[in-house]
């Protein structure tokens, strides 16, 4: 069983990565549960629910009731058990999507929780990103700029924002997508590229 985590700042686009990722998870036959935290509701698991695109019943919200780092850092527990429970009442799961709550650009995940995790940011939220290299930005295994399509409309440079990216993360993959346009054939080609599903069915 692998565990990827998704995290990043409110409204960067880690909810929508589950949902474009989970047909092509879908179509390599792999096994597959999301659980989502959010600080005071369950609003994501709801919406991964309803979307039609996962059995409603392989899916969780945690409420974290605090900073939702919290709960992928310093104390998973709250994550690891909704982990066991879904595995124990709809198992065995080949892959679990754990999406953070929104949280700022130091938000990390710990290895008890994941083995791998990706970070999501958005253009619009300015090409300086980047450069304040947070610890989401400098340490996640994939770091994915989404909503490229805005840049142009916030006067934010996608060239600067490579060239950035590439003396932060030298040896670390970076992919610049619009996810609402399209899938995430990308992505999923990456996490395939970095050997994540080797063990699991084609």
């Amino acid at each position: 069983m692998l565990r990827i985590g998704i995290g990043g700042p409110v409204g960067s686009g880690k909810t929508q990565l589950i949902e474009r990722l989970l047909p092509a998870i879908g179509e390599a036959g792999i096994k597959v549960a999301v659980v989502t935290n959010d600080l005071v509701t369950k609003e994501d698991a709801e919406r991964v629910r309803q979307s039609g695109l996962i059995n409603p019943d392989h899916v969780v919200g945690v409420e974290t009731g605090a900073c939702p780092h919290t709960a992928i850092r310093e104390d998973p527990s709250a994550n690891l058990e909704a982990i066991d429970n879904l595995e124990r009442s709809c198992g065995p799961f080949d892959l679990f999507l754990i999406e953070s709550g929104g949280d700022n650009l130091s938000a990390t995940f710990t290895t008890d929780l994941v083995d791998y995790w990706i970070y999501v940011i958005d253009t619009a939220a300015g090409d300086d990103i980047p450069r304040k290299r947070g610890m989401g930005i400098v340490q996640c295994d994939l770091l994915l700029v989404n909503k490229t399509d805005l840049a142009p409309h916030v006067g934010a440079s996608l060239q600067r924002m490579r060239e950035d990216l590439a003396v932060i993360r030298p040896s670390r993959p970076t992919l610049f997508t619009d996810l609402r346009a399209g899938g995430a054939k990308d992505v999923f080609d990456q996490l395939r590229k970095d050997i994540l599903f080797a063990d699991l069915p084609a």
